[in-house]
């Protein structure tokens, strides 16, 4: 009798708590991201208009939300990027967050498992249709028929070039900067720079860079339609349309045609100081650049342009992309958080023009057929990626680590540490045993 009295007595404590957490107080949602920390200039500031870069745009508009929606408080936690070991680990205790930045890249990882939710349901209860997506972030969010996130954006690498530089060099027609349209012409004008005005053509991250030589190798494969990830549980790199590419590069780096030894932070400072032409690196640099152009003295002043990959091979103009999303880890939640966790996603997904204001493509056509966002600076200069970023393969697992088995071994070869040849079979060989591995 004792035993049942206790009973009785746990399941009412248990559905008191229940009902609690119904009624009482704003819901409160765990919102974990990356994008960096800036608490001290942001932490109390609702005016997005206002706000500048990626941590400022996102920090502004978590404030607004909790602003406008006293019923639901967003409680943030910021995560060194990219977050994903710490994602695991608060799966495996059973404690996630309840919506988190994810790269589109990185989906299939969580899809497959079931750790993160389908959005598709909820998505329509607060009128977000999927068809509005571009069609980059659609392939990027949805899996076997579903939407696995919200998308926030899609991002590419970019030719940052310092357009004063490229006057000296004779490479400007009608302000713009002339780009190569295939190999032989990308040396020819590369060393033409480098004649002129005594600097590398390129400005690369080169050292603790996990995943910019992968890029590299991936827009240039798929301007070739070189078929690399046929299913993607294999990828095939010992073909001549890898071997050229590599070649190319490993040119550049002999003559002298880029910089060397330089990590990310290293290669930007050096592009904001004049030392090179053109800087490869993504989308969330166009506003700092576009700013330092505005700035009398600067090496950029007057003096800055940026444009997608130049198309190198003729089979098909295409860039590597991937994206910022949220997704929705799996758990048991009540009906109120849900409800409260889709009105955020709808918040997100309607002031996507604000995020794209960091240099980011935006993942709705409408943002980008708009006017406001056309006339953005350099928009239109990029607006064509909407057409040619590609993402991998939906299905292709482990994305970050090919990128870094990729970029390693690229590294290997372009240096002169690896023939060509055997450094691209070492990364499909070390790809491929991950892929096999795969649980």
């Amino acid at each position: 009798m004792r035993r049942i009295l206790a009973l009785f007595a746990l399941v009412a404590t248990v559905l008191a708590a229940g009902c609690q957490r119904e009624s009482s107080g704003p819901v409160e949602l765990t919102l974990q991201r990356f994008f960096g920390a800036c608490d001290a200039e942001y932490g109390g500031s609702v005016d997005v208009s206002a706000a500048e870069g990626e941590c400022g745009i996102i920090t502004t508009l978590v404030n607004r939300f909790n602003a406008q929606n006293r019923d639901i408080h967003v409680k943030v936690n910021v995560v060194y990027w990219p977050g994903y070991d710490q994602l695991s680990a608060e799966l495996a205790a059973g404690d996630p967050p309840d919506l988190v930045t994810m790269h589109q890249s990185v989906i299939s990882d969580y899809s497959q498992r079931g750790l993160i939710a389908p959005l598709d349901a909820g998505l329509r209860s607060v009128g977000v249709d999927p068809a509005g997506f571009t069609p980059a972030a659609r392939a990027g969010v949805m899996r076997g028929g579903r939407v696995y996130a919200l998308p926030f954006d899609n991002w590419a690498m970019l030719w940052h070039v310092n357009l004063n530089l490229f006057r000296t060099a004779g490479l400007v027609r009608d302000g713009k900067p002339l780009m190569p349209h295939n190999p032989e012409e990308l040396l020819a004008q590369a060393r033409q720079f480098t004649h002129a005005t005594g600097k590398p053509y390129l400005i690369q991250s080169m050292v603790n860079e996990p995943s910019a030589y992968a890029r590299n190798l991936f827009t240039f494969l798929l301007q070739q339609d070189a078929g690399f990830f046929a299913d993607p549980r294999h990828i095939k790199l010992q073909t001549p349309q890898a071997h050229r590419i590599l070649q190319l590069f490993k040119q550049l780096y002999d003559e002298g045609l880029t910089t060397k030894n330089q990590d990310y932070t290293a290669a930007t400072a050096a592009f904001l100081n004049g030392q090179g032409g053109v800087y490869l690196v993504g989308t969330w640099m166009i506003g700092a650049f576009d700013q330092a152009a505005r700035q009398p003295g600067s090496p950029l002043a007057g003096g800055y342009a940026v444009v997608p990959y130049p198309q190198l091979y003729p089979a098909r103009d295409a860039t590597y992309a991937d994206g910022h999303s949220w997704v929705v880890p799996t758990a048991q939640r009540s009906p109120q958080k849900t409800r409260a966790i889709f009105r955020l996603l709808r918040f997100l997904k309607d002031n996507d023009f604000a995020w794209s204001r960091t240099g980011h493509l935006p993942a709705y056509s409408a943002v980008i057929a708009s006017a406001r966002w056309r006339a953005l600076p350099h928009r239109g200069d990029i607006a064509k990626l909407v057409d040619t970023a590609a993402p991998l393969a939906p299905g292709v697992q482990r994305q970050f680590l090919i990128q870094q088995i990729i970029s390693e071994e690229m590294e290997s070869a372009i240096t002169g540490q690896k023939p060509i040849d055997t450094a691209l079979a070492d990364a499909e060989r070390r790809v491929n045993d991950v892929l096999f591995n795969l649980l």
